[in-house]
């Protein structure tokens, strides 16, 4: 009898770590279910997840549809029954500003992806979670969260609130078989990185590849830690 495959739901698995992250699970065996807005660039994915013996399920999805969100989840449990890894790899840096001229729209696109969209994606995928044997989330945090600069304020504040999130949501599973942690990549040869810091040379960086695997290993079943920020080591 063939053992069915794990299944694992990445958001931001267009571009950039989510969608390395959705390659090395497809590598790795796992069934990938993958979340982005833009279906062009899921369609290529899709492409090279099949080209490696892999199998996806394409979900064209804005994050701050948090509808959208609650739909997925009754999907997901409708098609598999049970998730066992969430990767939640979409992020938006929005625009570096004073925190005094930041304005709502701008604090409402960056706490809506960074942070609200992660809550509705806990609420959503927690009992799908829960129905598997080894339920793994990973979050992807930033050295921001801790060691905030000037004009990284509405960024900073998103991921610093995302980490205490996770941090109770793996306190409230101590005794349940769920582990979620935070993953902090550093600086990572991303569209975004190279927004924030324009004149970086991208190539002294380490690629979406390069951190992927590390992601990965914290998806699986044999992870025990929970609740931890842990920092890719190249």
């Amino acid at each position: 009898m063939t053992t069915p495959k794990p299944i694992a739901l990445v958001t931001g698995a267009s571009r950039g770590i989510g969608r390395a992250v959705a390659l090395e699970l497809a590598r790795q065996g796992w069934r990938v279910v993958c979340a982005a807005r833009s279906q062009k660039a899921l369609e290529a994915l899709d492409d090279e997840i099949k080209a490696a013996g892999g199998e996806a399920t394409l979900v064209p999805l804005d994050l701050r549809d948090y509808d959208g969100i609650d739909r997925l989840g009754g999907a997901l449990f409708e098609r598999f029954g049970k998730l066992d890894a969430l990767a939640a790899c979409a992020g938006a840096l929005g625009a570096l500003t004073p925190a005094h001229q930041a304005s709502p729209a701008l604090m409402d696109e960056v706490m809506g992806v960074n942070f609200t969209a992660n809550q509705r994606l806990i609420r959503a995928m927690h009992p799908l979670l829960r129905a598997s044997d080894a339920g793994r989330a990973v979050f992807i945090s930033s050295g921001a969260a801790r060691d905030p600069k000037a004009y990284w304020g509405p960024y900073a504040a998103s991921k610093a609130a995302l980490e205490a999130l996770v941090r109770c949501y793996a306190a409230e599973n101590a005794v349940t078989p769920i582990k979620a942690n935070l993953f902090n990549p550093g600086p990572v040869r991303t569209a975004m990185r190279a927004k924030a810091f324009p004149g970086e040379d991208p190539m002294t960086l380490p690629t979406p590849e390069d951190v992927a695997p590390q992601i990965v290993k914290m998806l699986r079943a044999d992870c025990a830690a929970s609740g931890e920020t842990i920092r890719f080591q190249n």
